[in-house]
């Protein structure tokens, strides 16, 4: 036992090494009903270079089953992974036991019937697909491509996006299969995105949603229904909701035709539902008292789900109060009214949500249990664990847990965050001395995203050795309702960075922090957030950017389709707003940043490619101001492989304990830090 001397310097048994193994990224399960209730879901092994595997728990073990047996579906070195909006998603989907997946390697889709090897079953070309739905009384696959074709012959500068069939009669079981793979059949097109393509239950009607340049899904974009005509083309197509000022999210055919979607038309993504395809009326699902909650989440990837319709009269679902998520039952009554009864569980997020025989199957989390796939019996109300992301959890006398904070800031407005302060059972008690820990100021990516309250070993490798951490909600975030998420616009590099410092303001007036001490790191679009920060505030004495961005004009110029136009809302029209981007562009500013800032990139990023961090090292350099980048070969947008996660988390330590010069015996790999001296 120790007092609390030393802030940031405490030994702690949450290691680098336990983060890397306990970061296994878990997404999408699915049921297979058609399989006896067969469980899937992918796994991201950081110790397999982070190849995604496709793991199923079959269904003769019945839900419930303890110790029933997982098994890898795809073998090495196979990874189930698509590339399509370059973020990817939906990579795969199941149905009566045939399995349907796309191949990182070569980016074709595949299939493996039962009992069968995988082949091909889309051509090869320049093609990508995604978010994937069998129409088995047609033997083909939905899925949206994404069609590289014209871009790589130099005739468009971006990829066309459509929905497309692929037949798979004559792929049969037995080692059968047909002897050429098949060309896409186009269903829809013309606009820029596509998602969600769902087909009724009788076959006759395909949901979709669709939307443009210049937004994103969560901004503007429409649900589609179309009837198929006997060939299977969509013919009669009209839009059932969302347009200008409105969003849609996950439409959800029930076993009557009834057809669900989330919908913020009212400010907050709610639940609706259309039963009668004669006048197209939309219902309100959601009793008013919860009318200011959200049912949905920002699409950034494929294969999202927040709810699943059980039966004619229930849906399970996730509900955000407050950035905190709930599982409730909305049981529905549409002549007497619907009630929405919350799940008592020891859950605070949940995402992924998918229908199985009288259970629903998760990821789900909370402060003290890290993200995992999990199995809900309704009848039981039971819950039980099938994978969890963390190999080994520390015990709790390690782990802070979070408080909601909601803290003023700019524009006599109010703004949100997690604060976790400092724990650590051997440290029994840390202000004996007087001091006040450093804190981390945490920017989650996006920027329309949010920070999450589920155990993170990322996060509590920092708590653990005395830095408090405040996980920041900035204007922008989701969660709380479209006039929140859209504070960001127009003026990113502004709200969040304000929101960021108000955190800051707001802990240290609490007598909670040391203010001579605050660090800001965060990735990606949290990156930019960090940047921009450090150079146009003076609160920030340190910075860490995971592959961020300094100069919003490179990216405004060099990104991929899904974020080509990104910026216009949250910036600007470029280049017609040129101006504000260099205005607001780190880059163009390092005469006012004084502080040292480490930089983390991976060197085949086509979100934010390399030159960007290489760019602002540089500039950096030149000034004399301290400054470490380490550059990671084989890595994209996010670090996959275990050895750089190690690598980064361990840096970042060291840097801001040279900076705070913060002693300790931890004994951390030397990181090379330009100017450290100065």
């Amino acid at each position: 036992m120790t007092n609390g001397t030393n802030y940031g310097g405490w030994r702690s048994p949450i290691t680098a090494s336990m983060v890397a193994a306990g970061a296994l990224r878990l997404s999408q399960p699915y049921y297979d009903r058609g399989e006896g209730g067969a469980l899937y879901y992918l796994e991201g092994r950081p110790a397999e270079a982070g190849r995604q595997v496709l793991v199923k728990r079959p269904g003769a073990a019945g839900p419930l089953t303890p110790g029933a047996p997982l098994e890898d579906v795809t073998p090495a070195p196979v990874s189930v992974r698509t590339l399509v909006h370059e973020y990817g998603g939906g990579a795969y989907t199941v149905s009566r036991g045939t399995v349907f997946y796309s191949n990182y390697a070569d980016q074709r889709v595949y299939i493996a019937p039962p009992a069968s090897a995988a082949v091909p079953l889309s051509v090869e070309g320049p093609y990508r697909f995604a978010d994937y739905f069998v129409d088995h009384s047609r033997q083909r696959l939905l899925a949206v491509m994404e069609d590289h074709s014209r871009v790589k012959s130099g005739e468009a500068a971006e990829p066309e996006n459509s929905i497309v069939a692929l037949s798979f009669a004559g792929f049969g079981g037995g080692g059968v299969v047909a002897d050429r793979p098949s060309e896409p059949v186009k269903l829809c097109s013309g606009f820029d995105f596509y998602g969600f393509p769902r087909l009724s239950p009788d076959g006759s009607r395909l949901a979709y949603i669709r939307w443009n340049h210049p937004n994103l899904p969560w901004d503007d974009s429409e649900l589609v229904v179309a009837d198929l005509d006997q060939s299977g083309q969509p013919v009669n197509e009209r839009v059932v909701a969302g347009g200008k000022d409105c969003s849609v999210f996950q439409p959800e055919w029930g076993p009557d035709g009834t057809l669900y979607f989330v919908c913020d038309s009212s400010g907050f993504w709610n639940l609706y539902a259309v039963r009668d395809w004669q006048s197209l009326q939309v219902e309100t699902l959601i009793p008013r008292v919860f009318a200011e909650c959200e049912f949905g989440q920002p699409m950034w990837v494929f294969g999202q789900s927040t709810y699943v319709v059980a039966s004619e009269k229930l849906i399970i679902c996730a509900v955000n109060r407050r950035g905190l998520w709930h599982l409730a039952r909305l049981e529905l009554d549409f002549e007497g009214g619907h009630k929405l009864l919350e799940i008592l569980s020891p859950y605070t997020d949940f995402s992924y949500l998918t229908l199985g025989d009288n259970c629903v199957a998760m990821l789900a989390g909370s402060a003290d249990r890290p993200s995992a796939v999990v199995e809900y019996d309704w009848a039981s109300r039971s819950f039980t664990t099938i994978k969890s992301s963390a190999a080994e959890v520390p015990p709790t006398g390690y782990l802070s847990k979070p408080e909601v904070i909601e803290f003023p800031t700019t524009g006599d407005r109010t703004a949100f965050a997690f604060y976790y302060p400092p724990t650590n059972r051997d440290y029994p008690d840390p202000d004996a001395d007087g001091q006040l820990p450093p804190l981390l100021v945490k920017c989650h990516g996006g920027p329309t995203g949010a920070a999450s309250s589920v155990l993170s070993l990322g996060l509590q490798f920092w708590t653990s050795r005395g830095f408090a951490v405040v996980d920041v909600n900035y204007g922008g975030s989701t969660g709380f309702g479209r006039a929140y998420r859209k504070r960001l616009n127009d003026n990113w590099g502004l709200v969040d960075v304000d929101d960021c410092v108000s955190a800051v303001e707001y802990l240290v007036k609490e007598g909670r922090v040391d203010g001579a001490r605050v660090a800001i790191t965060g990735g990606s679009a949290g990156g930019y957030t960090v940047l921009s920060a450090l150079t146009f505030k003076d609160v920030f004495r340190a910075g860490a950017s995971h592959y961020g961005i300094g100069d919003l004009e490179a990216l405004a110029r060099d990104t991929h389709k899904f974020e080509a136009r990104y910026l216009d809302n949250l910036v600007g029209p470029y280049p017609q707003a040129k101006s504000i981007y260099v205005e607001r562009s780190p880059i163009n500013h390092i005469e006012l940043l004084k502080c040292p800032v480490i930089f983390f990139q991976g060197l085949d990023d086509k979100v934010v490619p390399p030159n960007q961090a290489e760019a602002m090292v540089d500039a950096l350099k030149a000034k004399n101001i301290p400054v470490a980048y380490i550059a990671y070969e084989g890595e994209q947008h996010g670090f996959r492989q275990a050895a750089n996660i190690i690598r980064t988390l361990e840096s970042e330590l060291y840097f801001f304990r040279q900076i705070f010069k913060i002693e300790s015996e931890e004994k951390l790999a030397p990181v090379s830090i330009t100017n450290l001296s100065a």
